[in-house]
């Protein structure tokens, strides 16, 4: 137990050591990220509607960018777990909308439970999937009546969007990665998962 104890205390120095390291490179990088991310699918989905209208700024896009351009080590904030677990969640979000519609209270957990669930069988778990299945109960009357169409558009659109970003933005210094490399993730695992 003491040796399990010391182990996990090891680990979360580390981890607080390593998160508040100030670097101005890094934190610009993240900014420019997912300034360039975000503002990408506002700018061309605003030239097609209006402000007003523009439901393709969904807030689970906010904390992707979070993982994507700013965690970007994270297993979380991989390709595979960023359009993944948006596309089970928008299913998820949607058919459970389809199913329950007057009961929202009831849509939206059972559609953030069934997501979790799911993200977890595919290996595909991305914290921000849980409120993209949220907004398609809770969204506008715009955005609830897109239906399945809200899994491409702005689901899936919005996710490709800030993947290419990542891409680009995160493998500009030698100093970031995206995604990880799996021979690191394999010695990460390792050293500090059970």
């Amino acid at each position: 137990m003491n040796k399990k104890l010391k182990k996990h205390l090891r680990l979360a120095r580390f981890i607080f050591y390593k998160e508040t390291l100030v670097d101005s490179k890094e934190h610009l990088w993240t900014f420019i990220g997912s300034f360039t991310g975000i503002g990408l699918i506002g700018l061309l989905h605003s030239a097609y509607l209006t402000p007003a209208d523009n439901i393709f700024l969904i807030g689970s896009f906010g904390a992707s960018s979070v993982l994507i351009y700013g965690i970007i080590n994270s297993p979380l904030a991989q390709p595979r777990n960023l359009i993944g677990g948006h596309l089970i969640s928008a299913l998820i979000g949607v058919t459970v909308h389809q199913l329950i519609p007057q009961e929202v209270w009831l849509a939206a957990a059972l559609s953030v439970s069934l997501s979790i669930v799911l993200m977890q069988i595919t290996k595909t778990l991305h914290p921000p999937g849980g409120a993209t299945a949220l907004i398609a109960n809770i969204g506008s009357a715009k955005i609830t009546s897109l239906g399945y169409l809200y899994v491409l558009n702005p689901v899936l659109s919005g996710a490709v969007i800030l993947l290419l970003v990542a891409l680009v933005f995160n493998n500009v210094t030698p100093r970031r990665s995206y995604p990880i490399n799996k021979k690191w993730y394999r010695i990460w695992k390792r050293k500090y998962r059970h």
